[in-house]
């Protein structure tokens, strides 16, 4: 059982647990403009709905550091409306600010914590339980779990835990990889919150895929029949990856069988992945021979899903921070924009809402059709709403919030991630893809891992 035995230690870890409850009732028992905003934050993170006690703690633990009140954070005003906190208090709360939530491996048990390593970033903590209870219940915890969880800083050689935890167990590699992917999609603000140097380098690439798309298509919007799309989309990826070999020090005119030789595996092994993922062998092969390159992030593969694919016009608008959105309907409602009578048309009202509603079809594309077609748009919204009141200019991002659209965008499916997150999702794919040869005859294979 853990056991805090260093007595200074364990009084700094008691006061941790004080301040963070007494943070905590601040902000609950307020009113007003921070009641507010704590109910705007938790609708935001929340929008999908959530019944999980602990992911709802998580929000508000995240809130108290991320969360805005005039330009300040609960923190903040916690601190300047408690003149009886010491030096030693105001330091201690000073450093929450850089708090975060993250997906732990437990690496080692220590006699008074445990070692994490953050999935998302490999990084390493030292971590130690503030209270008694909490001490007790991760007592249970095992060298290899994985754990949900919010730390925040103590001192500069030790973390503890914000609040509550879920505990995951122990997790294959295709379990992991789907854990990671919902992480990704629950906790998008908490992606390499403790690696700023990664976020940055994935909103880059961002950035970068939007560049390579427009010098590749001839602009930022292009519309065709998805078969051909797919194609293209393919052709365009082959020529990144292609780029992303030679930086990696990969020879692109190789064969498959000399690079498999090269990073020492079997040239079957790279096919299998290789059809699994329904990428050319040879960017595959990279991953097995990581030490031919230093790139700290690898880009993703980007395919169109299978009912794209069969849609008879499919429109795809890029830009630089949103990323690239797939949208069979676009001129079917670009045509209801432009008509004399749009009610004449079949469905035009239902196609609307379908953009209101639907989580996918963001702040950006709406925007975009503010900017092309704000008269038409305004009038429709008026009809559509029921509000003859409703003016496009001022009234728009509110109606988007309503409808639970994110005013600012979250980092797209097209950003790179880090290497060591790519090899997972590519060796889980390979163990799926294993698991299925075996099974195959036998009995109808598992829907198996989702990638992110």
């Amino acid at each position: 059982m853990l056991a805090l035995r260093d007595e200074a230690v364990d009084a700094i870890l008691e006061r941790t647990h004080v301040l963070k409850q007494a943070l905590l009732d601040f902000v609950l028992d307020a009113d007003g403009k921070l009641a507010k905003a704590l109910e705007t934050y938790a609708a935001a993170q929340l929008r999908n709905g959530s019944g999980d006690p602990v992911r709802q703690q998580l929000t508000i633990d995240s809130f108290l550091i991320e969360g805005r009140v005039q330009d300040q954070s609960p923190l903040e005003l916690f601190i300047q409306t408690q003149p009886d906190l010491s030096d030693s208090d105001r330091q201690l709360l000073s450093r929450w600010r850089y708090s975060f939530t993250g997906l732990f491996a437990i690496v080692k048990i220590l006699p008074d914590g445990f070692e994490l390593m953050n999935w998302l970033t490999a990084k390493h903590y030292i971590v130690k339980p503030n209270n008694t209870k909490t001490q007790q219940e991760m007592s249970r915890l095992q060298p290899g779990e994985i754990i949900l969880a919010r730390i925040c800083p103590v001192t500069d050689s030790y973390w503890t835990f914000s609040g509550p935890y879920t505990q995951m167990g122990k997790l294959g590699k295709p379990k992991l990889a789907v854990a990671i992917g919902n992480f990704k999609e629950n906790y998008k603000n908490q992606l390499y919150s403790d690696a700023p140097e990664l976020l940055e380098e994935a909103w880059q690439s961002v950035a970068k895929y939007h560049q390579q798309f427009v010098e590749f298509f001839g602009g930022d919007e292009v519309t065709m029949p998805g078969y051909q799309l797919n194609k293209k989309i393919a052709e365009l990826q082959e020529i990144i990856t292609k780029q992303s070999l030679e930086q990696a020090g990969i020879d692109s005119s190789k064969s498959l069988a000399q690079i498999a030789q090269e990073a020492g595996v079997d040239e079957e092994e790279i096919k299998a992945a290789a059809a699994e993922l329904g990428a050319d062998a040879k960017a595959v092969s990279q991953l097995f021979n990581n030490k031919n390159t230093t790139a700290k992030m690898v880009a993703p593969k980007v395919e169109l899903p299978a009912e794209l694919k069969k849609a008879e016009q499919v429109t795809v608008l890029s830009h630089p921070r949103w990323g690239q959105m797939f949208l069979p309907t676009y001129s079917k409602l670009k045509a209801i924009l432009a008509a004399s009578d749009w009610q004449s048309i079949d469905g035009a009202e239902k196609l609307i809402r379908h953009y209101l509603e639907d989580e996918k079809i963001n702040a950006f594309v709406w925007r975009r059709l503010a900017a092309e077609y704000p008269a038409p748009l305004e009038k429709i919204l008026q009809t559509v709403l029921q509000r003859p009141e409703f003016r496009l200019e001022t009234d728009l991002d509110a109606v988007l919030q309503e409808f639970n659209k994110p005013l600012e965008p979250e980092l797209p499916e097209t950003a790179s991630v880090p290497l060591h997150l790519h090899n997972l999702f590519q060796e889980a794919i390979t163990e799926v893809h294993k698991t299925k040869s075996k099974e195959k005859g036998q009995k109808k294979p598992a829907k198996g891992f989702q990638k992110l």
